[in-house]
């Protein structure tokens, strides 16, 4: 297994950087995207004080009695909000549930707006109030930093900059707090997180407790990332890959058990999954489709791409 460090940018270059930085960083950003699928972003928006709290207040959830947290599982909507337990979520193709529990934030919408009534209502936990507020704090920087990211993106592929904000703005995003527990015996064939690729456009992870996460670079090699403490990984989804007919690459990605000797430990991760509207969309742009690249996809919307994906999760019927 190859060890890497992905590409690493400074988000500060392209946000508030002269017209040279802002350049460089569009250039280095959309080459990383077409060639790997993911990238190590600086200058993010978290603090370490508000990451650190997030990551505390994740661990006292999931170390709650079950009976506490089934309460906060509800099935009716379709794993997309509150408590998803052990078991529930199988990668598509795989025929093992991964070896994980987790968490959904949801996006909170304005009662005037038109999709209101087709969003999940967020769970609030009761018995953590810091939880429910770090996390929607948490949100929100993301989804701001996300929006600056697809920014850089519409520029490398030569649209308008600002042509994902409206797409994004209300997106159906969601902040999972997952919690991969200690194996307490052999997994027979089941993984952490089977090999997968994000439904979504792209993919914040706020950094892990524990190694493990690898990705599949375009030849067919898995890599295992590493990343510094003060950054956040981003990843391109499938929404995104099918939105410019492959040019930029969503990676398949898995979270691989842990050695024997350490079977007893946890793992807490915490990715922000970037979403948007569900009448988004997301036919090949005409800028990426050519006689070397034709058309590789049937024309959809983000709303129904997803809808078909959950279902494949095992997570709607």
């Amino acid at each position: 297994m190859t060890k890497i460090n992905i590409p690493s940018l400074n988000l500060d270059n392209f946000i508030n950087g002269n017209e040279s930085q802002k350049k460089s960083f569009v250039k280095n950003l959309g080459e990383a995207y077409e060639e790997i699928g993911f990238v190590a972003i600086e200058n993010h928006g978290l603090t370490e004080e508000l990451t650190n709290s997030l990551y505390e207040e994740v661990k006292k959830f999931f170390h709650l009695e079950d009976k506490i947290k089934f309460k906060y599982e509800r099935p009716e909507l379709n794993g997309q909000r509150g408590y998803i337990s052990f078991g529930r979520e199988t990668a598509k193709g795989s025929t093992k549930s991964d070896l994980k529990e987790f968490w959904h934030f949801g996006q909170e919408l304005e009662k005037d707006d038109p999709l209101f009534n087709e969003y999940e209502p967020n769970i609030m936990c009761d018995e953590l109030p810091k939880f429910n507020e770090v996390g929607r704090e948490t949100f929100k920087i993301l989804e701001k930093t996300g929006v600056s990211i697809l920014q850089a993106l519409a520029l490398h592929l030569g649209i308008e900059e600002n042509y994902f904000d409206k797409k994004v703005k209300g997106g159906n995003s969601i902040l999972r707090a997952i919690h991969y527990p200690p194996i307490t015996s052999a997994p027979k064939g089941a993984v952490r997180a089977a090999a997968h690729g994000d439904i979504n456009l792209i993919t914040i992870l706020m950094g892990a407790s524990a190694k493990g996460l690898e990705i599949q670079t375009r030849k067919g090699d898995w890599i295992a990332v590493t990343a510094l403490p003060n950054q956040v990984i981003v990843n391109i989804g499938d929404m995104m890959s099918r939105l410019t007919n492959d040019k930029l690459h969503s990676s398949i990605h898995q979270v691989t058990n842990p050695p024997k000797d350490e079977w007893g430990t946890s793992r807490f991760s915490i990715p922000f999954f970037m979403h948007p509207r569900s009448e988004m969309s997301l036919n090949c742009l005409d800028s990426c489709i050519s006689n070397e690249n034709p058309k590789k996809y049937p024309d959809t919307t983000a709303g129904e791409f997803l809808e078909e994906r959950i279902k494949e999760l095992g997570l709607k019927k």
